[in-house]
């Protein structure tokens, strides 16, 4: 479904943000891009999204290809038109509007509104805190619900593929759980996910597949499950100590690496 092949990005005339990333996305599931700050994880979504020139940013070479049709450098509105929909980092919602006009204004493009109302409903339904908030302000919801809305939007755009940037950031370690559950619904939903995570617990127990950035290179791929067991990303992302837990055996996990 999405193929990035080669990736660079830059800001102006600085240094590379990315060093030929590539990285793939398949028609079911989630994926899971890790890694720290200052990885790059976040310049990779706004160039996906096209919202990279609104940070001073463009793709110098390499390729973004979604449903086979070449995005890199389209406009936001043109993605989102095809199915590509971001939710960023931060939790943007419309303070001052309603949880219903928060979800009007995610479905602006969608043009039948039976299909609206049907989505609305759905949203509801994983939803139920909204459901019952659906008449209050934005602003005035917990930073939990707020990361809420900001997902049931993207979702009323009926997105083909969803990006998730650092959904649970701030968020109680509870509620970092039901943004995890969240994920895992929507992935169910038949809609796929890229998920853009320092929380690499919660990203590699919802994710089918993963991928760890580190300055602008990928350095780690593979299935989900098998990262989370290798002794690097344990180290270096689950703070833990390198080597088999008591009465477990190491795992060789076969993961692919890049180095370059």
């Amino acid at each position: 479904m999405l193929d990035i092949e080669g990736l660079v990005v830059r800001y102006g005339a600085r240094e590379p943000v990315h060093h030929g990333v590539s990285l793939e996305v398949a028609e079911a599931g989630v994926v899971a891009l890790l890694g720290a700050n200052g990885a790059g994880k976040t310049s990779l979504m706004r160039a996906v999204s096209g919202t990279l020139p609104l940070h001073g940013g463009s793709v110098t070479a390499g390729s973004i290809r979604f449903l086979g049709q070449e995005v890199a450098g389209a406009n936001p509105a043109s993605v989102v038109a095809q199915g590509l929909v971001q939710v960023p980092e931060g939790r943007h919602v419309f303070g001052a509007l309603t949880v219903d006009e928060n979800l009007d204004a995610g479905g602006i493009t969608v043009r039948s509104r039976e299909a609206r109302a049907r989505t609305r409903r759905q949203l509801f339904e994983m939803f139920p805190r909204l459901a019952e908030r659906r008449k209050q302000r934005a602003g005035t919801l917990s930073g939990g619900e707020q990361q809420m809305l900001a997902i049931a939007r993207a979702l009323m755009a009926r997105p083909k593929l969803l990006l998730l940037d650092e959904p649970s950031l701030g968020l109680a370690p509870m509620l970092v759980k039901q943004i995890g559950e969240t994920v895992r619904d929507i992935s169910r939903e038949g809609v796929p996910v890229l998920l853009v995570e320092q929380n690499a617990a919660m990203a590699l127990s919802v994710a089918h597949r993963a991928y760890v950035l580190e300055l602008g290179r990928v350095v780690l791929s593979g299935p989900a499950d098998e990262l989370a067991r290798s002794d690097e990303v344990r180290r270096l992302y689950l703070g833990e100590e390198s080597g088999p837990r008591p009465g477990e055996a190491r795992p060789v996990p076969e993961l692919d690496r890049w180095t370059a």
